[in-house]
C-alpha cells in the first residue's frame, strides 16, 4: 500500500496578500494586486506593470546579520517556508535537526536580481565593489540550501528550473519523495523576484508579456482580447506530509495530493505544441497516478498565462483531456490576481486549490469581459462560487515546452 501524502501548512507570499489569511482575503475580494511599475526604469520596454509585492519587509522575518547573505529571492524562499511551516505546527531549528524533513523547491531564474545589481557595481568600481557573498546568493539552489539551513532540514534536498512549471513540479517531486518513504516531511514551493530590466526586457523582446498600461486589465486570462502574461514576484511553500504522521501529531488537513505528471512537447522553446497531445497526457497521467477518473474532477486551476495561444491550446487540451464534462467543470485562470510569478506560480495555485478544498469555494477568472469562442470552458467569470469540491487539478505549462499536472482531493 503506498504511503498517502496530504498538506499540513500554506505560506503564501504573493501581491495580492501573505500567509493563509491574507491570501485567501485577497482571493476572495475579485480584485487584482497588480500595480504600475514605479521603482524600476521600464521606459525602453513596452511593459508598464507588474506584480510587486510593495510591502514586503525582510525584517520581519531576518535578522540583519542574515539578511546580508540572502537576496530577495532568498527572502522570498526562506520566508515563505516559516510561513508554512508555522502554519503546520512543525518544530524545526538548528538544535534540532532532523534527517526525515526535506525541502523541494522550484524557480525559473534564481538569483537573477542580485546578479544585475552587482554587475552594475562590477561596471562602477570594479570587482573590489562586488559582494563577496554574490557567488552563493545568484545560483537556483540557494532556495531549498539556506530553507534547509535555516530549519535544520537534512533530508532530500532540491530546486528544479523548469520555468514556469517549477512550482507544480516541485510539489509532485515532494509527493513522490514521500511516497517512496525518503522523507516524512518535504517543504516543496517555488519563489521568484524576476523584476529586473535584463528580464522585463528578455521577455518584452519577445513579445510574450501585456503592453496593456491599466494595472486593473493587463493580466485577463481567457479574454479575447488578452494581449500577454503580466510578470510578478513572490512565491509559495506548501507542508507535505505523510498522512498518518499528519493524523498522530493531530495536524490540520487542508487537502491530500493524489498525482503528479511531468513531460515535454519536445516542439518548440516558447510555442506549444499544436496538437496539444503533450498537455492532454499530462493531465491524463496525473489523473491516472492519482487514480481518480476525469469524471471526478470538481475544478481546474487553468495555466491560463492570459496569451493568446497557450489560452486556447489550453482550453482544446482540457476538453480532451477532461472529456464530454469539460464543458460544466468549473475553470479560472487566476493569474489575473498574482500576475505570473514564473517559477512560484505553480506553488501559488496549488495553495488556491488546497484552500479551494478546504473551504469548498471555486475562485473566478478576473478581469473577464470579451468571450473568446476558442475558449469556451465554464470560467467562472469575475465572482467565485461556493460548491462541492472533492477532486480539483492544477496545471503548469512553461517555456522548453514543459507541461506539469497534480491532482488534489479532500482527505477521505
Amino acid at each position: 500500500m503506498r504511503r498517502r501524502v496530504v498538506i499540513t501548512g500554506l505560506g503564501p507570499i504573493t501581491c495580492i496578500g501573505k500567509g493563509v489569511e491574507g491570501f485567501w482575503n485577497g482571493i476572495r475580494a475579485e480584485k487584482t494586486g497588480i500595480t504600475k511599475i514605479e521603482n524600476l526604469d521600464v521606459s525602453q520596454f513596452g511593459v508598464r506593470v507588474a506584480g510587486q509585492i510593495n510591502d514586503w519587509d525582510p525584517e520581519q522575518f531576518f535578522p540583519t546579520h542574515r539578511l546580508k547573505r540572502l537576496d530577495r529571492y532568498a527572502q522570498f524562499s526562506v520566508a515563505s517556508a516559516k510561513l508554512a511551516l508555522d502554519d503546520a505546527g512543525i518544530e524545526y531549528g538548528h538544535d534540532k535537526p532532523n534527517d526525515r524533513i526535506g525541502v523541494s523547491f522550484g524557480t525559473a531564474l534564481g538569483g537573477v536580481c542580485k546578479a544585475e545589481e552587482q554587475y552594475i557595481r562590477f561596471l562602477k568600481k570594479g570587482a573590489r565593489g562586488v559582494q563577496p557573498t554574490l557567488a552563493v546568493q545568484v545560483f537556483g539552489g540557494s532556495a531549498h540550501s539556506n530553507v534547509a539551513i535555516d530549519f535544520g532540514f537534512r533530508g532530500v534536498g532540491t530546486t528544479n528550473s523548469n520555468s514556469c512549471a517549477s512550482g507544480t513540479v516541485s510539489v509532485g517531486e515532494g509527493l513522490r519523495y514521500i511516497r517512496d518513504n525518503f522523507a516524512d516531511i518535504v517543504v516543496a514551493g517555488g519563489a521568484e523576484a524576476p523584476l529586473t530590466t535584463i528580464t522585463i526586457g528578455a521577455f518584452d523582446i519577445i513579445k510574450t508579456m501585456s503592453r496593456n498600461p491599466d494595472p486593473q486589465f493587463a493580466s485577463r486570462p481567457f479574454d479575447k482580447s488578452r494581449d500577454g502574461f503580466v510578470m510578478g514576484e513572490g512565491a509559495a511553500s506548501l507542508v507535505l506530509e505523510e498522512l498518518e504522521h499528519a493524523r498522530a501529531r493531530g495536524a490540520k488537513i487542508y487537502a491530500e495530493v493524489l498525482g503528479y505528471s511531468l513531460n515535454n512537447d519536445a516542439f518548440h522553446m516558447t510555442t506549444p505544441l499544436p496538437t496539444g497531445d503533450s498537455c492532454i497526457r499530462a493531465m491524463r497521467d496525473a489523473l491516472a497516478d492519482a487514480q481518480v477518473s476525469p469524471e471526478q474532477i470538481d475544478y481546474v486551476n487553468a495555466h491560463a498565462s492570459s496569451t493568446q495561444l497557450n489560452d486556447s491550446a489550453e482550453t482544446m487540451s482540457i476538453k480532451a483531456a477532461l472529456g464530454e464534462r469539460a464543458g460544466k467543470i468549473p475553470v479560472s485562470g487566476t493569474k489575473g490576481y498574482t500576475a505570473h510569478p514564473l517559477g512560484a506560480t505553480g506553488a501559488i495555485e496549488a495553495c488556491i486549490c488546497a484552500l479551494a478544498l478546504d473551504r469548498q469555494w471555486v475562485p473566478p477568472t478576473i478581469n473577464y469581459q470579451n468571450p473568446d469562442p476558442s475558449c469556451d470552458l465554464d470560467l467562472v467569470p469575475n465572482h467565485g462560487r461556493s460548491a462541492e469540491l472533492n477532486y480539483v487539478m492544477s496545471n503548469s505549462f512553461g517555456f522548453g515546452g514543459i507541461n506539469a499536472s497534480i491532482v488534489l482531493g479532500r482527505v477521505r
